[in-house]
């Protein structure tokens, strides 16, 4: 019996980590990469200012391509998608660790990186709205002064810094 339901949850373990492969568990494991998500979130807004300014051109264009319209509008809110789960599942429920008002200039570092994880879901939303290139330079921003609050001067120093566009 116990080897039938080790074997289920082993099954089911597969079903859903093929589905989230992008997931970060909750166990918590302690394996993070703190670098390598604002790497990645870079990369995500690079991503969705190619399909809006795509998406312009085709728009543009007398005789569209709906249908390249259509996959670049499918690639900008994936990428959006991608932007606010990884500010979410990974930064706002993992790794930035809650303060209470007690703690003095802790509590005020945790709501500095609250509020500016906030704006990065809401900019990232933002840019599945609208062509806007103002959201985009808005998610750069915003995670610049992210990383300043959250990273240690020592990391900063190990770090390169991808602020600007590629």
């Amino acid at each position: 019996m116990k080897k039938q339901i080790l074997t289920a949850a082993i099954l089911l373990m597969g079903m859903f980590s093929a589905n989230n492969a992008m997931a970060h568990c909750e166990v918590p494991c302690g394996i993070y990469n703190d670098q390598l998500r604002v790497k990645m979130l870079y990369e995500h807004f690079t991503t969705i200012e190619k399909s809006m300014k795509q998406i312009e051109a085709l728009g543009e264009e007398g005789d569209k391509n709906y249908n390249q319209i259509v996959r670049w509008v499918t690639t900008k809110e994936d990428h959006a998608k991608k932007v606010q789960h990884i500010v979410e599942q990974y930064f706002m429920h993992q790794r930035i660790k809650v303060k209470e008002p007690s703690d003095g200039a802790a509590y005020d570092k945790y709501i500095k990186q609250i509020t500016l994880a906030h704006k990065l879901t809401v900019y990232a939303m933002k840019t599945k709205q609208t062509t806007d290139q103002q959201f985009i330079e808005k998610l750069r921003k915003t995670l610049a002064a992210f990383e300043d609050a959250y990273f240690s001067d020592d990391d900063k120093k190990h770090m390169e810094h991808h602020h600007d566009k590629e």
